[in-house]
């Protein structure tokens, strides 16, 4: 049966309308995003197929291209639309964190970072610019790298610092591995990019790095 011959309190759009999108199932979500089943199979039938064999939203969402595409239903069309939504949702965040004023919570930060960053298959070096005040004047990606490292150069990051007349940063970087306690080359570029930056007056705050399920600050370790 079509989507359009179910009840009106079946519809996954008519119940979002009149519910709210927190009341929708997950199923019911992805329904909504594809719009459409596959041979044999209706939207919601192929949603609930997908997530299990994705194990949930978080691995359909974080799939490989190929074997996002590879599912009867997706392909590159819909792979390209998640990529945009996933970028579109970091960049809401990071706009919602330059709107809030001084950043003078470390959880806000931490929050935006994993946003961002906590998904990504290869290693991304960011920097929170921030102004005197403390408030975000912008999120850069800097580096990235393979799933093993990237290769941080203090030279750009100065550069940059410069150009955005920036007072302060928050260093940042994800494991891929899903582990968040910092190697010891985290902490060597560390100390070279704060020296490097100590030179045209320049805070490194903290150096924040994203694993799986926490994160690891070298403020709070007592590391800076």
């Amino acid at each position: 049966m079509a989507m359009r011959d179910w009840p009106l309190d079946q519809r996954p759009r008519e119940r979002l309308l009149r519910y709210g999108a927190g009341a929708l199932s997950d199923a019911e979500l992805l329904a909504i995003f594809l719009g459409v089943g596959s041979a044999g199979r209706d939207v919601l039938t192929l949603s609930r197929d997908l997530l299990r064999h994705f194990d949930g939203l978080r691995g359909l969402m974080t799939a490989e291209r190929e074997a996002f595409c590879a599912q009867r239903g997706l392909g590159p069309a819909k792979f390209i639309a998640v990529q945009a939504m996933l970028e579109i949702n970091r960049r809401f965040q990071a706009q919602g964190l330059q709107r809030a004023g001084p950043l003078t919570d470390s959880r806000a930060a931490v929050d935006l970072l994993a946003c961002h960053l906590r998904e990504r298959q290869a290693e991304v070096f960011c920097c929170l610019w921030l102004d005197n005040r403390h408030r975000l004047i912008r999120l850069d990606e800097m580096f990235q790298g393979t799933i093993s490292g990237a290769s941080v150069y203090p030279r750009e990051v100065v550069r940059r610092a410069l150009q955005l007349n920036a007072a302060a940063v928050i260093l940042a970087h994800n494991h891929p591995s899903g582990v968040a306690e910092p190697s010891a080359a985290d902490r060597d570029i560390t100390s070279r990019l704060r020296e490097a930056l100590r030179l045209i007056e320049v805070r490194v705050l903290d150096h924040i790095v994203i694993g799986d399920t926490r994160h690891v600050s070298f403020a709070e370790r007592g590391w800076l």
